[in-house]
């Protein structure tokens, strides 16, 4: 069998592992809390400011078409999920429904998803933390707290590093501890959120959302060499919705996989797309667009200017405590795809073992490692958009998975079924073309470069080492 076309079975045996094996811990109150840890993050509590800039009061426009979007895919990952509830996520649907190169490539791509938004959050984060310590004194030397690449330049983004080791040290803990972790402070940052809604309504001034769409829909490059306009912001602000497809990454763990994949990745789905579109039209609201665009702590940055000194030190701390929870939700699902990957053989199987915990302790230990140099070095938005490009590789090839399996093994049992799946599955894989194609080119330029060496890698080690090949 060609290596382009072998496929994994969907009825893979994966719980028979031995030590590859990964234990049942997790419901459904812990896979909505990862995925909502996941989607509310840096997205509406720093990458609004990005997006304003981009589409100006449109950005709630952009909001809502990446969120629709993201829906679209977040029905096919449920199908999905449920139908192969292993590790591995967009992985392991690729390989089962078009094969193993198209599965390795979107494997590949999810690098830049996961552990670029690790890097991406605690950047993001380290923005927060630098501004509740200096509103203390405590403040960090301008050199500590940004990359080389950032604005202002530093040396080494120092709280990025830290904060991305220290989640590493979290999930080597186990799963379910961590897991638990995240569920309370999930729930800190939701009512942080409302905070910032209720103490911004009073302040409503509609005039600041004229004029509405100041750079136009389309993506363009404006003189000044930035890309705006509504689709250019979609394609960034994406960003803030997708972590859904982190929950089905935890498919191998989850007690019901059943019905707990699916409340999870729909749940969640749901609840923050209601919460986004509340939060951007009151911080657009309460003050004009080109005021927090550039400000690196929007949320706080608005307060501040409203007169509430203290409500604002203290989302800044609320994003300090739960941002984490993104981080932790990333990396959790990149060492999952890792792990998947290991024990299919397309890398060494040794990283695929599973402590005592039931941790995959050797690719959570790379996942950190990795992460941490990236956010000690990169700047928010580059990185952000490059995650963005992996991630949508993965959704389309999720979608396209789900319509190939749909005509090809359509006796398979599927406790979910995307609704109108002719229809959603193609609006699924327009919509994150679209998307993709608002991309800076560099971006673009970018992800075709990252897998061009990843097919290079294939070819020299996985192709003959994957347990396909020598079965």
């Amino acid at each position: 069998m060609s290596f382009v076309t072998r496929r994994k079975p969907v009825e893979a045996e994966a719980r028979s592992e031995g030590s590859h094996h990964l234990r049942q811990t997790l419901s459904w109150p812990h896979l909505v809390a990862l995925g909502v840890g996941a989607i509310i993050g840096t997205g509406i509590y720093t990458l609004i400011g990005v997006g304003a800039g981009q589409a100006g009061p449109a950005v709630i426009l952009s909001f809502a078409i990446a969120g629709a979007v993201c829906a679209f895919a977040a029905l096919c990952y449920a199908e999905m999920a449920t139908l192969m509830p292993q590790a591995g996520s967009a992985y392991t649907y690729s390989y089962a429904g078009m094969g193993e190169l198209v599965g390795w490539i979107i494997g590949w791509s999810l690098i830049l998803e996961y552990t670029v938004v690790c890097s991406t959050v605690a950047v993001g984060w380290s923005g927060y933390a630098q501004g509740f310590l200096v509103s203390h004194g405590w403040g960090l030397p301008a050199a500590l707290a940004a990359g080389p690449w950032g604005e202002p330049a530093g040396l080494v983004n120092l709280p990025a590093v830290a904060i991305t080791l220290v989640v590493t040290g979290m999930l080597l803990v186990g799963t379910r501890e961590s897991a638990t972790v995240n569920f309370y402070l999930v729930i800190f940052k939701v009512v942080a959120l409302v905070a910032f809604v209720a103490l911004t309504l009073p302040g409503f001034d509609p005039s600041h959302f004229h004029p509405f769409m100041p750079y136009g829909f389309n993506a363009h490059v404006d003189p000044d060499g930035v890309k705006r306009g509504v689709m250019a912001a979609a394609a960034v602000i994406f960003f803030a919705f997708y972590g859904f497809d982190a929950i089905s990454t935890a498919a191998e763990e989850a007690k019901n996989p059943s019905r707990d994949l699916t409340i999870g990745i729909v749940g969640s789905m749901l609840a923050c797309a209601v919460i986004y579109m509340i939060v951007a039209a009151a911080a657009l609201g309460a003050s004009p667009f080109n005021v927090f665009a550039k400000s690196g702590e929007p949320l706080a940055f608005i307060l501040r200017e409203m007169g509430h000194p203290l409500a604002s030190v203290l989302i800044a701390a609320a994003a300090v405590i739960a941002l984490p929870t993104v981080i932790m939700a990333f990396m959790f699902g990149q060492s999952r795809v890792f792990f998947a990957m290991s024990r299919d053989g397309l890398l060494p199987r040794g990283l695929s073992a599973v402590n005592r915990r039931g941790v995959p302790a050797p690719v959570t230990l790379m996942t950190g490692i990795c992460a941490a140099l990236m956010a000690g070095f990169l700047p928010l938005k580059f990185i952000a958009e490059v995650a963005n490009a992996g991630t949508l590789a993965a959704f389309i090839a999720t979608a396209i998975a789900m319509m190939v399996l749909r005509r090809q093994r359509p006796e398979l049992p599927r406790p979910f079924r995307t609704p109108l799946w002719w229809l959603v599955g193609p609006l699924a894989v327009a919509g994150c073309l679209y998307l993709f194609w608002s991309l800076a080119d560099i971006t673009k330029v970018l992800f075709f470069a990252w897998n061009a060496l990843g097919v290079g890698v294939y070819l020299a080690y996985g192709r003959t080492k994957s347990r396909l090949a020598v079965a």
